[in-house]
């Protein structure tokens, strides 16, 4: 078999990803340093922070700001570029959308470099920094062009193991950032870290141009050229509203409402998923669980290579503290078991669990894993409830297959535009919720907003059976063990 065949967009995620959480733990070190030499002017007390409270106080108050405005510019940004790709690259192919996130990025990291090589620059120029990466698309961009290019390469059989092997990606590729940058920072400059993060950028450009072949490019649809056609693609609207025509035409069956449904399941597993990290640390911290920063880092590491939860690396990429993953070395020892749940054992079970099965297994031990983490009052309960949830990540990988079975192959694109925008809202919405309520039961339940999170996963349950009892206009058969036995039959056959 080709080579190129089974390689294909595994290493633009991984890249990417790897780089991006190399990016965010030294941002936020720099952002930081920055803030502290504009108010003390004390490079050596700037430097060991820690030892000075009230200092680290005030210097760590304004940089949650600094870092807010950094996440609120990026986010937003990243949207309609995506929105506008997703569409486009229906037409056009897949590579571009590829490409121009790198772009961004590399011009993002150049920025960056001059922020600590000319020291008089403010601060905020790492927003203008966050601009330039957002503007080119950011994450929502790489991953709905990825997974629209794994849609394209892979059939009905085959697609739902594939999609789980790129998500185990992302886990590997955040994994490996968070312990490059610690290494780096420790023995190295900022320079280095940020040169570092442009060579990823160039190198998965280089990747996409020299080896990456374009997904099914004879079967591209043109659209039909009309008088109004002209006057549309004058506009930068057109393809937001192919967008748009792709999640709400009319499809045959139940496809529609299975979509709807797919997208309601996404805001569910998002919404939590960035709740949770929203308020974990503040949890942990709190009475009676006394983490420290150490035993923090280590929960930090399983979650990352064990639990497949489905937000945390987008959340860690633009939120995570620099103080609370001080002590990098120590996820090290954990460094083989990331994404060991979805590259290992679930294209396994695919063989002989059907896939919707599989999702709603996900939604169980994610449920469970909450209620335990909100009851929890020592530190086995905590590690248990990460260790719990490393089959997740089923769940998501299930719906985006299924999602993608649903559309045709000429609107993947757009597809995975609506769902990897609706996940970057989610950001907003989760973070915006949580951190709200999480105060107002601080006192009387400190677990409560994780309970809260185990009632969405009900509903999300309830959704996930839905679905897989809906009635479809193309059936999508699993492979099964040789010993079991198919009794699937067509919802809707030929002659219906």
């Amino acid at each position: 078999m080709n080579l190129r065949t089974i390689i294909t967009v595994e290493p633009v995620i991984f890249l990417y990803l790897a780089s991006t959480f190399l990016n965010a733990f030294a941002l936020q070190r720099l952002v930081l340093m920055k803030i502290c030499e504009d108010l003390y002017n004390k490079e050596d007390m700037c430097r060991n922070l820690s030892l000075h409270p009230e200092e680290s106080l005030v210097t760590q108050s304004k940089a949650a700001y600094v870092l807010l405005l950094y996440t609120a510019v990026l986010t937003i940004l990243s949207i309609p570029p995506s929105i506008l790709l997703g569409a486009w690259s229906d037409q056009a192919g897949r590579k571009l959308g590829m490409i121009l996130p790198s772009i961004g990025s590399s011009l993002g990291g150049a920025v960056l470099i001059v922020m600590v090589q000319v020291k008089q620059m403010s601060v905020y120029w790492c927003v203008f920094a966050s601009a330039l990466i957002g503007i080119f698309g950011n994450y929502v961009a790489i991953f709905l062009s990825v997974f629209s290019y794994v849609a394209d390469i892979t059939t009905d059989g085959n697609r739902t193991m594939r999609i789980g092997i790129v998500q185990s990606m992302i886990y590997i590729g955040g994994t490996v950032g968070y312990l490059l940058s610690g290494w780096l920072l420790q023995n190295y400059t900022f320079t280095h870290v940020f040169g570092v993060y442009c060579g990823c950028q160039v190198i998965s450009i280089f990747y996409v141009l020299l080896w990456l072949r374009e997904s099914n490019p004879a079967e591209r649809v043109q659209i039909a050229v009309t008088a109004n056609d002209r006057v549309l693609k004058k506009s930068i609207f057109l393809y937001a509203s192919r967008t748009w025509e792709t999640f709400s035409k009319a499809r045959g069956g139940q496809d529609r409402l299975k979509l709807y449904l797919i997208f309601l399941c996404v805001v569910l597993i998002y919404v939590c998923s960035t709740g949770e990290q929203s308020i974990l640390i503040l949890f942990l911290t709190y009475p009676p669980q006394h983490f420290s920063v150490e035993l923090y880092g280590i929960y930090s590491a399983i979650k990352m290579f064990l639990a497949q939860d489905d937000q945390n690396w987008a959340w860690h990429s633009r939120r995570g503290l620099a103080n609370i993953l001080y002590n990098l070395n120590m996820m090290s020892q954990l460094l083989n078991s990331k994404g060991a749940t979805l590259i290992g054992l679930f294209p396994f079970m695919l063989h002989c669990v059907k896939e919707m099965t599989l999702a709603k297994v996900g939604v169980l031990v994610r449920l469970a894993s909450l209620v335990l983490l909100g009851f929890s009052t020592q530190a086995w309960m905590v590690f248990l409830s990460a260790v719990m949830n490393s089959l997740s990540g089923f769940t998501g990988a299930v719906l985006q297959s299924v999602a993608s079975n649903i559309v045709e192959r000429n609107e993947q694109g757009a597809m995975f535009s609506c769902m990897a925008s609706i996940e970057t809202i989610c950001v907003i919405i989760g973070t915006t919720v949580f951190d709200a309520l999480y105060p107002q039961t601080l006192t009387s339940f400190p677990g409560f907003s994780f309970i809260v999170m185990a009632g969405f996963q009900v509903i999300l349950l309830i959704l996930v059976q839905w679905i897989s009892e809906m009635r479809t206009s193309a059936l999508v058969l699993p492979h099964r063990c040789d010993d079991q036995e198919d009794t699937t039959v067509p919802l809707l056959s030929p002659e219906a």
